[in-house]
């Protein structure tokens, strides 16, 4: 699988490549956090704050409930070490089952160009 590029240099790319890494690579979910993000990561999604071990635990039963996931990206913007995302998210469960979901993306980046901090909104759409 390709590996995606670092938030700071492609953040549409990197939205792509995370999501379809953490959900169907094979690579330990662990490497790949830490390819992408900061080692002192906090991303709160819809209230909830996960540290780098937390958004590690959180990824892997995806990974076991997914059969395909897509990431449509509608917007992005980088502006020194801030970035901002709205895209959609399709996954298609084991058993069948549509999941979609808007999420919009705030974040700010590291010197080295990984996110440090991320706060996610999303709303799960009617399949």
């Amino acid at each position: 699988m390709p590996t995606a590029p670092v938030p700071a240099d492609d953040f549409a790319g990197y939205l792509r490549g995370y999501t379809a890494e953490m959900t169907s690579g094979d690579e330990d979910p662990a490497a790949v956090v830490d390819r992408y993000h900061a080692p002192d990561i906090q991303w709160v999604s819809d209230g909830n704050a996960l540290d780098r071990d937390r958004l590690v635990a959180h990824v892997r039963p995806a990974r076991h409930n997914a059969r395909s996931v897509r990431v449509e990206v509608h917007d992005v913007v980088v502006s020194g070490d801030r970035v901002a995302a709205r895209y959609t998210l399709r996954a298609t469960l084991r058993k069948g089952r549509e999941l979609t979901m808007d999420a919009h993306l705030f974040g700010t980046l590291a010197p080295d160009g990984r996110l440090r901090r991320v706060d996610q909104i999303t709303r799960t759409l009617p399949g």
